[in-house]
């Protein structure tokens, strides 16, 4: 915002303080128009260094107070910023399928699949995100949130890669709208005691972990399902960029 000692809107010099915004700058108010603005704003353009130290801490338990203490720039600036890069990442989130099952030593697909619980604007709201992992890449194959229901189940299935829907072999917990989803050769119920799904149950912590939304006990949730879709995503996309390069060529 260009530096004036008047009015944006109507030239007028008669204006009122008014407050603080966000970056702590003090607000006026027109007295004639009514229009509020900052006389003296800073110019907070976020630098390409900046643009880059936000893609990492994202990846973080970090929440966009303390990312723009952390980094510098606007709270707007970094959330418009972030808006953009989640609409660029893929649909895919940077998954390596195995072409064949004899790429796999064991000779045969395998897939875990569990769900993780969280809440959107409070508590009542519940939304599951179910996940599929790869057994033997640990890439996350696809990821679902929603309601604990038979819809949100098929919803997961349809976004797996054809190849894992048609040969793969599904380890999952007691949950019943699995069967009714996987075909019937293919799913493979188990108790927690088999410890086929202890994989997709350490990713869960790792997310926990990383994403503050998800984090038990804090004051990071979500007021739109949005929100929680679009942190997800990104770290499943940098998650399976990390899995893929440690793969063999």
């Amino acid at each position: 915002m260009v530096v004036k000692e008047a009015c944006p809107a109507c030239g007028s010099e008669r204006f009122k303080r008014n407050g603080h915004v966000h970056p702590g700058q003090q607000n006026h108010q027109c007295k004639v128009c009514g229009r509020q603005c900052v006389l003296h704003a800073d110019n907070r353009v976020i630098s390409d260094a900046q643009r880059t130290l936000v893609e990492r801490f994202r990846c973080e338990n970090i929440s966009w107070q303390g990312l723009c203490r952390a980094v510098g720039g606007s709270i707007r600036g970094l959330m418009s910023f972030m808006a953009a890069r989640l609409a660029a990442l893929p649909a895919h989130l940077h998954v390596w399928p195995v072409a064949s099952p004899r790429d796999v030593r064991i000779g045969r697909l395998e897939v875990e699949a569990d769900e993780l619980w969280r809440f959107v604007t409070k508590k009542i709201n519940q939304q599951w995100v179910g996940i599929a992992m790869d057994k033997q890449t640990r890439q996350i194959m696809a990821f679902h949130v929603g309601d604990r229901s038979h819809a949100r189940a098929q919803q997961l299935w349809a976004n797996l890669p054809a190849g894992y829907r048609d040969r793969a072999m599904f380890y999952t917990d007691q949950y019943s709208v699995y069967p009714g989803v996987i075909p019937a050769t293919q799913p493979k119920a188990i108790t927690k005691l088999a410890r086929q799904t202890n994989h997709i149950e350490r990713f869960h912590n790792t997310l926990r972990q990383r994403v503050s939304r998800l984090v038990r006990e804090t004051l990071a949730f979500s007021k739109k399902l949005a929100n929680p879709i679009g942190a997800i995503t990104y770290f499943i996309c940098h998650y399976n960029l990390t899995k893929a390069a440690a793969l063999p060529v």
